[in-house]
């Protein structure tokens, strides 16, 4: 993107050096960094217009106080995005039965279905860290296509986009 400034945070070691891998020959301006979203919200409070946090709420024991960094890392009137996997039956059936032991896309043990959210849920926790949800999309994947596309229906992964307030 022109004039972006891209910044990505990571909890282990091993993600990082993929990142910077596939970063290579690429003309983009990215910087890494090891980091927790709350020690980098620490530091640099109000510096992005825009902040991410795609499909790793269900892996953290506290998705509360990543849902506060990122607020916290937002410029007011900016956005945060954040995707997830719902809790409910059909999500275990199919994101962690289907996915994980069936088709193994995932290794097995990835997801803890006491861990996934539901939709509700994230919501009441970024209202609470001062964002106001703006839209809220279903996020599907295709294994045989390899695509992504979002529908109305929240049952499995899902989108929300939030922005924070002033």
């Amino acid at each position: 993107m022109a004039g972006a400034a891209t910044g990505n945070r990571f909890h282990s070691d091993k993600p990082l050096q993929i990142a910077r891998w596939h970063a290579q020959g690429q003309a983009v301006d990215v910087r890494y960094a090891y980091s927790s979203a709350e020690d980098w919200a620490g530091g640099h409070a109000g510096q992005y217009d825009v902040v991410t946090c795609m499909e790793m709420l269900e892996h953290v024991p506290q998705p509360s106080a990543v849902i506060d960094a990122c607020a916290a890392l937002v410029k007011p009137g900016g956005w945060v995005f954040f995707s997830t996997i719902n809790r409910n039956p059909l999500s275990f059936l199919l994101a962690i039965v289907g996915v994980e032991y069936v088709l193994r896309i995932l290794p097995v043990g990835t997801h803890q279905y006491s861990r996934l959210i539901k939709p509700a849920e994230l919501a009441g926790m970024a209202r609470n860290a001062g964002l106001v949800l703006l839209d809220q999309r279903g996020l599907g994947y295709n294994p045989l296509t390899q695509r992504f596309r979002l529908h109305g229906f929240l049952g499995l992964g899902y989108l929300l986009a939030m922005q924070k307030t002033a």
